[in-house]
């Protein structure tokens, strides 16, 4: 049986009605949609959003992870080894103390499974003035900058977490924000290298449902899912060919090469929606951001990330490692309708 692809949502808890449109566009590509949710804020996603949030927990396609079943011994430890590691290189020695703090739930810090661990983390982190006292029992104040990396690279661990519980987890944000913070935190210049550090841009391939009734999104998604799915395996596997390449100019005629392809098949699945749903439309896109490193001889990046740990905290044993997130988009309405 091949375990279900879970589009896990952040760096937020929970959208809100703004991002209602995307969220309802990820079933196309994925089983369904993970939050990471404490307990004590359990109904507030079904408040910011009361038109899918419900309906979509109802059918089984949304996925309410509590932190303290999900951040497990393992993925706190690794959590706060790498954090650990980014204050020892002084990753965050630059950030201004001034900025509006905002708090993260002692849950997702793994409070749950080691106090003692998640108190030692909040305590470095308060010795660099990237945290504050709590001020309702239940979270601590970070700087924004450190929430959003611990989110991001919760996300990341929950792909391990997922594996564990038979599923696939793909870390899913429409903020570019997040993933740049993503790409940053593991390329800083205090390590000895930059590393390989790829990007790739958003690509057209499929359309903003937000305007069409859930049940035709979920009788859609039964009859053009496996062309979906495919260009999801096809993306993973052009990130990871994409990754195994040094030379810019040999990436850059990849990347070109690809975008022709993707051009061709974003107009069939644009064209095929709109007849089947016969209405405007906007344009919506999908695509991959991240970081890759090559662990090959004579690469020092991968060789600090490997004897650090951070790659087996992220990423296991492999030749070429990856973070990635998917970036998903709604652009202008197009002002036309789909034609026949």
């Amino acid at each position: 049986m091949t375990p279900p692809d879970v589009a896990y949502y952040y760096p937020q808890p929970y959208w809100g009605q703004i991002e209602s449109d995307w969220v309802k566009s990820l079933l196309l590509f994925f089983d369904r949609v993970a939050i990471l949710l404490p307990g004590y804020m359990y109904g507030l996603h079904e408040m910011a959003d009361p038109t899918l949030a419900g309906p979509l927990e109802e059918r089984g396609l949304l996925q309410v992870l509590e932190p303290t079943d999900w951040v497990d011994e393992d993925m706190a430890n690794q959590l706060g080894e790498i954090i650990v590691e980014l204050l020892t290189v002084g990753a965050f020695d630059d950030l201004s103390t001034e900025d509006r703090f905002h708090e993260l739930s002692y849950s997702r810090l793994g409070y749950g499974v080691d106090v003692q661990l998640a108190g030692f983390l909040v305590d470095e982190l308060r010795a660099k003035n990237l945290a504050r006292p709590s001020e309702d029992g239940v979270s601590v104040p970070l700087h924004p900058i450190v929430r959003t990396t611990i989110l991001t690279l919760l996300a990341q661990l929950s792909r391990i977490a997922g594996s564990k519980r038979g599923l696939v987890v793909h870390p899913s944000t429409q903020d570019r924000r997040a993933v740049e913070d993503l790409i940053g935190t593991l390329s800083r210049e205090e390590m000895p290298s930059h590393g390989k550090v790829i990007a790739l841009d958003l690509e057209p391939v499929g359309l903003n449902l937000g305007s069409i009734p859930l049940d035709d999104v979920l009788d859609f998604r039964a009859e053009r899912r496996d062309a979906h799915r495919a260009y999801m395996r096809d993306l993973r596997r052009f990130m990871s060919e994409l990754a195994d390449i040094d030379q810019p100019e040999e990436r850059k005629a990849l990347l070109l090469e690809r975008r022709e392809e993707i051009s061709d098949v974003a107009h069939d699945l644009r064209r095929t929606t709109g007849r089947a749903f016969k209405k405007s439309l906007s344009s919506w896109s999908l695509g991959l951001a991240g970081a890759a490193w090559a662990l090959t001889t004579g690469d020092p990046f991968g060789a600090v990330l490997s004897a650090s740990g951070l790659v087996d905290k992220l990423f296991g044993n492999s030749e070429c490692v990856a973070a990635y997130s998917y970036l998903f988009a709604v652009q202008e309405k197009l002002g036309k309708s789909y034609q026949k």
